[in-house]
């Protein structure tokens, strides 16, 4: 008999599980913004330099010999008209641009080819040859990335999706418990990441190239390798991975990322909540990350059948030690998933060394020759932490890989009240990290244990508590990163601190900061780049006060395009975007040498706007839209984008957007 008294989860959040009494400061320093606005200074005077040295010479040498061609001017960029907020289910772009809708949701990719079935009564196999469910991350891998990287007519756009919603996937919604396992066997393919390749047609638009070798998805399913110091770990050991060194597929795939040998990066954001664990008492690599006792979020655990491919999200002890059942099931989840877009036949590698938490993102610094590579990741959850990661051999673009994923240094951050903060070391051999812990009666038996339990380390180390960190963006000219703090509602007057300032933050903030070379990157400098809010705020030190065209609540999405233009995508909900002065989702892009800040996207009704990609000429934009009309039922959807016919189930897809001159995007 079906149970028909549940229900799902659609939100995708994990609930706060960080209750650490780390430290909280009580007042904001007014100001510690001068080296950041010397450094961008000094890069603008690096890029115009040449031009201003001919303009100021009085005694300038006459021109001899041919007159050179005179080059293409620049493009103006943020020279379009800022677009106004609003509500309207559509993608709005502002004057002289257009958008159009590209590999929604139940796209024909491969296989087959099923074609998408407007009642949502596709199959589970069909699922798994279609584009997938909740557009997220993404990038656009020139056909010819491994050689010039210059080929902006034809790629690999790989996308992630983050998670679903039952009641636009299936015909009338979840149908009770047990689930039917085809029903889970369509919403575990609905997850994940395609590959699609893309080339534009005579007229100039990109077309998906059906029949490609390369197109691919990667699901909740797919087989995949554990890599770096967790592999083979006896608590990663499950009845599907005796020796714990590979698991099964990638979930709530938010943000991404891109190596710089030309792999993509898919990172697993809050995985906890697709599982269960009845135990009386939960490991630490459960309880700290939020795995619940009671159901996962989707009950996938409770399919009537396939019951080896659907009870590994019962991570309760059912058998005599974990080789017999799934209780290390979570612990295979919450990596970094590195992803050889250009070999359909690779195995995606959980990179372990990156550590354990709710990745948003992953973004690497400048890469030097014959230094080591850094990257960096935010924990999307309250009071989370922000991590880097070092690796330990050398950057050599004739050698580089996966392997320098796989030993290396994590980090996490503490933001000092003055403006300073420290990378803490997350090692084993970190000695004053070892004594902290047997101080707190905790006990790490090696960098593995340390890894699985990251959010535990940083707990320890005395990282900063932030306010929901999420993308982050390395400007390609300066080195500053950038990351968003999209909001914090739970931050009481007494623990707000220099780098989370606000009590009660409900519209967020963008945070950045300048490694610093002097203490090989031990240490940086930091200030806060933007205080989001309504028309008024303002953000002391960067001369930034928000007006009509550019006010904004919750960023989120965050990405450098090569000319330095920094976007920023916001992720609001409930009250926040059906009512009040912001509207809809948006993206805005703001100039940081001077200030400038415009909004030039605003997307449907009750969609998030996520995920950026360009192609190398910076002529083509591609950005995701999310859950458009999520809080509908089955039989009533408050939007159908992008079908916009009045009746369509409303479908996740990407938007291409172009200017009408075939010019730089955002000029």
């Amino acid at each position: 008999m079906q149970n028909n008294n549940f229900q799902i989860d659609n939100s995708g959040i994990d609930p706060q599980t960080n209750f650490s009494d780390n430290p909280d400061f009580q007042s904001v320093l007014a100001s510690r913004r001068s080296f950041l606005k010397g450094s961008l200074g000094a890069a603008i005077a690096t890029i115009m330099g040449s031009a201003l040295v001919g303009c100021s010479s009085d005694t300038a040498a006459p021109v001899t010999g041919p007159v050179a061609v005179k080059p293409e001017p620049a493009p103006i960029l943020l020279g379009f008209t800022a677009i106004a907020a609003n509500r309207l289910d559509t993608a709005t772009v502002p004057a002289g641009y257009t958008a159009r809708a590209f590999l929604p949701m139940g796209t024909p990719l491969l296989g087959s080819y099923p074609a998408y079935l407007v009642d949502g009564s596709n199959s589970g196999a069909d699922m798994e040859q279609q584009v997938g469910a909740h557009h997220d991350g993404m990038h656009f891998f020139p056909l010819d990335a491994r050689s010039t990287g210059q080929n902006s007519n034809e790629g690999l756009l790989v996308f992630n999706h983050e998670y679903l919603d039952a009641n636009v996937l299936h015909p009338m919604g979840p149908t009770g418990l047990p689930r039917p396992a085809d029903e889970v066997r369509k919403e575990v393919a609905a997850h994940g990441v395609t590959v699609a390749h893309i080339k534009k047609d005579a007229q100039g638009q990109f077309q998906l190239v059906q029949g490609s070798p390369l197109n691919r998805r990667i699901t909740g399913a797919t087989p995949m390798d554990i890599t770096g110091p967790v592999r083979g770990d006896a608590k990663v050991v499950t009845k599907y991975s005796q020796d714990g060194t590979r698991t099964r597929g990638t979930l709530n795939n938010c943000g991404n990322g891109f190596t710089p040998w030309g792999t993509y990066l898919t990172c697993e954001e809050n995985w906890a909540g697709y599982f269960m664990n009845a135990d009386a008492t939960k490991p630490r690599e459960h309880s700290r990350y939020g795995v619940g006792s009671r159901n996962g979020r989707y009950y996938w655990e409770t399919a009537d059948s396939g019951a080896d491919q659907f009870q590994r999200f019962n991570a309760s002890s059912l058998g005599a030690d974990a080789s017999e059942d799934y209780r290390n099931e979570p612990n295979t989840y919450g990596w970094i998933v590195e992803i050889d877009p250009f070999n359909p036949d690779s195995v995606p590698q959980k990179r372990t060394a990156l550590g354990r938490f709710g990745h948003e993102g992953i973004i690497f610094g400048p890469v030097v020759e014959g230094q080591p590579i850094i990257a960096y990741s935010g924990d999307d959850s309250t009071f989370e932490y922000i991590y880097k990661y070092v690796s330990k051999a050398p950057y050599y673009k004739a050698t580089a890989g996966g392997h320098l994923l796989n030993d290396g240094t994590l980090y996490v951050a503490k933001f000092n009240a003055d403006g300073s903060g420290e990378w803490l070391a997350l090692d084993i051999n970190n000695e004053e990290l070892m004594t902290k812990a047997n101080a707190a009666n905790v006990t790490f038996d090696s960098q593995a244990d340390i890894l699985l339990n990251t959010r535990l380390a940083a707990d320890i180390a005395g990282a900063t508590k932030m306010d929901r960190p999420e993308w982050g963006a390395v400007h390609p000219t300066t080195g500053e990163v950038y990351f968003t703090l999209t909001n914090n509602t739970r931050r009481t007057t007494e623990q707000i601190d220099a780098a989370n300032p606000r009590a009660n933050n409900a519209t967020g903030h963008i945070i950045r900061w300048k490694e610093n070379a002097a203490t090989s990157g031990l240490s940086f400098n930091w200030d806060i780049f933007l205080l989001a809010g309504d028309v008024g705020t303002t953000t002391e030190g960067s001369n930034i006060t928000l007006t009509a065209d550019n006010h904004l609540a919750s960023p989120d999405g965050l990405m450098f395009s090569a000319n330095g233009l920094l976007w920023i995508q916001t992720d609001m909900s409930g009250s926040q975007q059906g009512q009040g002065p912001y509207g809809n989702n948006q993206m805005l892009v703001a100039d940081p040498a001077t200030g400038m800040i415009k909004r030039f996207f605003v997307g449907p009704v009750d969609a998030e706007v996520t995920g950026l990609a360009f192609t190398p000429d910076l002529k083509t934009m591609f950005v995701n839209i999310q859950h458009p009309g999520d809080r509908s039922t089955p039989t009533q959807f408050t939007s159908n984008w992008p079908a916009n016919d009045g009746t369509s189930r409303p479908r996740s897809a990407t938007v291409i957007i172009t200017k009408d001159d075939g010019g730089v995007i955002g000029s």
